[in-house]
């Protein structure tokens, strides 16, 4: 068995080797197709970030009656802590509130000289509610409608906010089926080119597949040299495919921050190079040995 295994690897190294060119093209071939592997893993990163992002910005506000004290209101604040759809919920008092608005508006000298001649704070104690996932907000708004909460409660914005929260729900929804739909497409693509190309390879050598065959070589040791150049192609493949990407990804990478902050790419890519090696590893050495392993197939029912 150790002379079978020791001969296969021996003359699948050597047939990698000996076809230069056809296996140059199957490393290039894998090489690109693993390349779109990994950019859709980069681009899940970036929409889960975007998204992210997105929510970050959007929350509902609950304003609280002049009347109602910061006990009562930190008690409201505490049993939305407690809910498994709420996030994080900030308080702002109704002083804090006048001093954010004169900080935002204090090259305003109008706004400031009205602020300023008010005998009382207009502003409102309020909290800022932000939810695990847009569709939650729902449920918040339902919670703080309950008649023992309403009564301290003078207006909540979910109403003005439900149309943004929707979309948002729709586009997240939206973004996730077309990118699980786009990776399965793009990998379904990238592997029939890779199964082709190694084919061609196979192809070439059909008439030494044949002089094995008569000389009674067993499917095993026809088989095996080719899915060692597979196993070859989809692990040189995989690190070539990591390297081109790594100067694209430095240079995306300052220009995507811009726009989704938050967003650093380089920091993941280079963190996560381990991992992205390992699944690069299985979808190369996969693809390319199981390609071998299905092409050579029909030339061993002759």
């Amino acid at each position: 068995m150790f002379t079978i295994i020791f001969r296969i690897l021996k003359f699948g190294v050597k047939g990698f080797r000996r076809n230069g060119w056809l296996s140059t093209a199957t490393v290039a071939i894998t090489t690109l197709a693993l390349m779109v592997f990994v950019g859709l893993i980069l681009f899940g990163v970036i929409t889960r970030q975007a998204v992210v992002s997105i929510q970050d910005k959007i929350d509902i506000s609950v304003y609280f009656k002049n009347n109602t004290s910061e006990d009562q209101i930190l008690s409201i604040k505490q049993s939305l802590e407690n809910l498994s759809e709420v996030k994080n919920v900030n308080y702002v008092s109704s002083d804090k509130a006048l001093e954010l608005f004169k900080n935002t508006h204090k090259n305003d000298q109008v706004i400031s000289q009205a602020i300023n001649e008010l005998n009382a704070n207009p502003f409102q104690a309020s909290l800022s509610i932000k939810a695990q996932r847009p569709e939650q907000y729902a449920t918040i708004a339902r919670y703080l409608g309950a008649p023992n909460l309403s009564s301290f409660i003078d207006n909540v914005s979910y109403a003005k906010n439900q149309v943004v929260i929707d979309r948002l729900a729709r586009i997240i929804e939206n973004v996730n089926r077309v990118g699980f739909t786009l990776t399965l497409l793009l990998s379904l693509i990238a592997g029939l080119v890779v199964f082709n190309t190694i084919r061609l390879a196979i192809y070439s050598n059909r008439e030494e597949i044949g002089i094995m065959r008569v000389v009674g070589a067993s499917n095993a040791l026809v088989r095996g040299p080719y899915m060692v150049e597979g196993t070859i192609s989809g692990a040189i493949a995989a690190a070539a495919s990591l390297i081109v990407m790594i100067p694209a990804v430095y240079f995306a990478s300052p220009y995507l921050s811009v726009f989704i902050p938050g967003l650093e790419l380089s920091r993941y890519f280079m963190g996560n190079l381990a991992s992205l090696l390992g699944y690069q590893l299985v979808f190369g050495v996969g693809i390319g040995a199981l390609s071998s392993f299905i092409a050579v197939r029909r030339y061993l029912k002759n």
